[in-house]
């Protein structure tokens, strides 16, 4: 019922834990409040539970990071003094595969209670539960960091664009006689005024005009392998592939089944053919291509019935205003430094998963101790 909705207690779902797997959270997609408590058999639990998904999508784990209340599809712990939540959190994450061999159904696989009340797990002393658990959490804390940081630059680099080519800020700036706040050789860039409701100078037309999407392709099951070059589906990223398709940097959006993601491919990859892909960029580039896609009400472009479907044709003639390729050049020049930082931090991040996925069951198992974790960790990187 509406009124349980829209309080301040955060509700846990199955899309915040699949989202956040092995991760704290502290927002949650859906609120609840006091009414909706009451009328249902939840409760709230207590900042440091840890949770675990039980149907539907069985085995994810996550962290409570403030008091939050979860549906019927979670087994929740409480952990007692004695038990490190994030010990139990790396426990849980090191036998996901174990746990999912508990889920029965084909249509809605679940863990029933019976099961979990079986689980065991092999409990050290506190101080070795909390050294474990601190060594694994340096390698999470950075990976969320970059993670933060990757954030923060992607904002930098939206914000230039939406202030450059949506809401025209120089001009504007200019019209109103208020004082640069770019470069001067960046501010010379925008003229003193608009016409037809775009900056003088530049034109009015289609997305076509600015880029060509493509369709993307074929790759049965039966031949894919792994190795460097990325899939992209219409959900975005999507495993990897020993051959691509496309030259990169290249720019996705969802052709069939999920419409409205845009996907930024930093190398070469492969478009899958429920995506479409840029083919070309006749007065863009891939950033200011993306950001333009961004823009758009994708989703609006609908043109199937039972499943969502995007026909190129019809996005190519979205509206768009085409400024001049160096007002284009100058943004991508400075959006491709946010860039490169994030494609290092993600490097970066891959190499911790790494590092901690390799640390992971040696350390729960005691194959090594913590005081073994250095020359480990010298000898994956």
């Amino acid at each position: 019922m509406s009124e349980y909705w829209g309080g301040d207690v955060p509700w846990l779902g199955i899309k915040d834990a699949t989202g956040n797997h092995g991760r704290e959270i502290f927002e949650t997609n859906e609120y609840t409040n006091a009414l909706g408590i009451a009328n249902s058999s939840a409760r709230i639990c207590p900042a440091g539970t840890v949770c675990l998904s039980r149907t539907a999508s069985v085995g994810y784990v996550i962290k409570m990071g403030r008091p939050m209340a979860t549906s019927q599809d979670f087994v929740n712990w409480v952990c007692s003094d004695e038990l490190n939540p994030d010990f139990l959190k790396y426990a849980l994450l090191s036998e996901t595969r174990a746990l999912r061999m508990f889920a029965v159904g084909s249509v809605h696989p679940t863990i029933y209670f019976p099961e979990v009340k079986a689980f065991h797990i092999c409990l050290p002393s506190r101080d070795v539960q909390d050294a474990i658990a601190d060594t694994l959490a340096a390698l999470d804390d950075k990976i969320e960091v970059n993670r933060r940081i990757n954030e923060t630059l992607e904002a930098q680099a939206r914000a230039l664009f939406r202030d450059w080519f949506v809401d025209f800020g120089p001009v504007k700036a200019k019209m109103a006689g208020d004082a640069p706040y770019l470069a001067p050789d960046l501010w010379s860039l925008f003229p003193n005024g608009l016409k037809d409701g775009v900056p003088e100078g530049w034109k009015t037309g289609v997305l076509s005009d600015l880029l060509v999407l493509q369709r993307g392709f074929d790759l049965p099951k039966t031949k894919r392998t792994d190795g460097p070059y990325p899939v992209i589906a219409a959900s975005g990223p999507s495993g990897t592939h020993n051959e691509s398709r496309v030259e990169g940097p290249g720019v996705c959006t969802g052709r069939s089944g999920v419409l409205g993601g845009v996907y930024y491919v930093e190398g070469d990859f492969w478009p899958l053919n429920t995506s479409l892909w840029i083919k070309a960029y006749p007065n863009s580039t891939p950033l200011h291509a993306m950001f333009t896609l961004q823009e758009i009400d994708i989703a609006a472009f609908n043109a199937g019935s039972a499943v969502p479907t995007l026909n190129r044709n019809h996005i190519h003639q979205a509206p768009a205003a085409i400024p001049p390729m160096n007002v284009v050049e100058a943004f991508t020049s400075l959006a491709s430094v946010c860039y490169a930082k994030i494609s290092a931090n993600e490097r970066e991040g891959r190499t911790l998963v790494r590092v901690r996925d390799l640390l992971l069951p040696k350390l729960m198992s005691g194959e090594i101790r913590v005081g073994d974790v250095a020359s480990e960790e010298l000898s994956a990187a």
